[in-house]
C-alpha cells in the first residue's frame, strides 16, 4: 500500500502471524477495527497501540521498562528454566 498509515488485511495477517481469514473474522467480531474501501478492508496502523512503530517515545519506553522489570521480578525463575529448555 502507498499510505504507510493504512495496512491491508494481508499485511495485518503477516504482522500478527495469522491467516487472512482470521483477520476477517477479527474484523467481523470487532476485535480489529477496519474501514471498507471498495471491496477491500484497510486497518489503521495506529490501532495497534504503537506496536509497529520504529521507536518508542520516552513515556512509552518507561512503561515497557517497568513492565519488563515486574515480569522478571515475578517470573524470573520460570524464565530461567524456560531459557534452559
Amino acid at each position: 500500500m502507498k499510505n504507510k498509515d493504512l495496512l491491508s488485511t494481508t499485511e495485518v495477517a503477516e504482522m500478527l502471524g495469522i491467516s487472512r481469514v482470521a483477520v476477517f473474522n477479527r474484523i467481523k467480531n470487532g476485535e480489529i477495527k477496519a474501514e471498507k474501501i471498495g471491496r477491500n478492508f484497510v486497518v489503521k496502523r495506529d490501532q495497534f497501540g504503537g506496536v509497529f512503530k520504529e521507536s518508542l517515545e520516552k513515556d512509552e519506553k518507561e512503561t515497557v521498562d517497568l513492565a519488563v522489570k515486574k515480569v522478571v521480578k515475578e517470573y524470573g525463575e520460570t524464565l530461567k528454566l524456560l531459557g534452559n529448555a
